[in-house]
């Protein structure tokens, strides 16, 4: 895959998140486009970019300004920061076997305290956590106690070494396709999963709001964003319906979206998970960027005098 095949799905990602009333279009997306400002810290999601070589995925995140990149082999990490890049989260135990079922609490409490370590290592700050899914003969309280436990087990290395866990909801409504929707999904109600969050009650485990989750399994993205913000440690992206890029054919507002996690105060990262399906998937990541990338924190007041002359566009 070429350059210009990667900036035609970046873009697409990134102008989605434009301070605009609506999706930037596909015919919009400007290959030539490079992130200018660090109101929100874009990212990307690898596996959505699978067959491509991850270094040459690494190396067109870099030129189109993008700040890391996570879901990707943890052998590859010495290799991606050398180009410059954070490692935005650190994988962990998988969302198939989680610590709802306590067949596998000892495995998932290995996972992450590898996972924990490895963070503290390449200096990353978050590692990922799922609740695992549901089983025969599964009692929901008991699974909800064997979720806490697993977590509160591995949370105190966590908080000594400052890595935080971050609780990913997924959605179990759509079968279509094994990573656009995950049917059986214990933590697929986010009211819920933030319930988890405060249960267990440490500044170190929070949510990871995946928006094109919450949009299939709950909606009213914004409020809960406003309602949630102080137990939200991670942002996931991806046009919905099917995971697609952020553009015109998509339901969610992504540029009121992002300005909505900028007034709530969150500057950290946005990973972009959507499955490429434009001929050329690096011009779809570049719109996105975009869509995002131009959303500032509020400037400060520069006065009357200032105001009273009308300065040069916005870019």
């Amino acid at each position: 895959m070429n350059r210009r095949h990667f900036l035609t799905t970046a873009f697409a990602a990134t102008a989605a998140s434009r301070l605009s009333a609506q999706n930037i279009a596909k015919a919009a997306a400007d290959p030539a486009y490079v992130i200018k400002n660090k109101g929100i810290k874009h990212t990307l999601m690898g596996w959505c970019w699978k067959p491509m070589d991850t270094l040459v995925l690494a190396k067109h995140a870099k030129d189109i300004g993008l700040v890391g990149i996570e879901g990707i082999d943890s052998k590859l990490y010495p290799d991606v920061k050398k180009l410059g890049l954070d490692i935005s989260l650190v994988g962990s135990h998988g969302f198939a076997k989680g610590p709802c079922n306590p067949e596998f609490g000892d495995e998932v409490i290995t996972k992450l305290t590898d996972s924990i370590n490895l963070a503290a290592d390449v200096g990353s700050k978050k590692v990922i956590t799922f609740t695992g899914m549901k089983f025969e003969g599964m009692d929901r309280d008991k699974a909800i106690h064997s979720c806490l436990d697993v977590w509160k087990h591995v949370l105190p290395l966590a908080e000594k070494k400052g890595i935080t866990l971050v609780l990913e909801h997924l959605n179990s409504r759509d079968s279509s396709h094994p990573m656009k929707g995950h049917p059986g999904y214990f933590g697929d109600d986010v009211d819920f999963c933030i319930d988890l969050v405060k249960q267990i009650g440490s500044p170190n485990f929070k949510l990871l709001f995946d928006i094109y989750h919450v949009s299939i399994m709950n909606g009213d993205i914004i409020r809960r964003l406003r309602i949630h913000k102080d137990y939200i440690g991670h942002i996931h992206t991806a046009g919905n319906p099917g995971r697609c890029e952020l553009d015109e054919h998509q339901e969610i507002n992504y540029p009121a979206v992002m300005q909505a996690l900028l007034e709530i105060g969150y500057h950290d990262f946005v990973a972009h998970e959507f499955i490429p399906t434009w001929d050329d998937p690096i011009l779809a990541e570049t719109l996105a960027r975009s869509s995002g990338s131009l959303l500032m924190p509020p400037a400060e007041d520069p006065g009357p005098a200032a105001a009273a002359s009308p300065g040069p566009s916005a870019p």
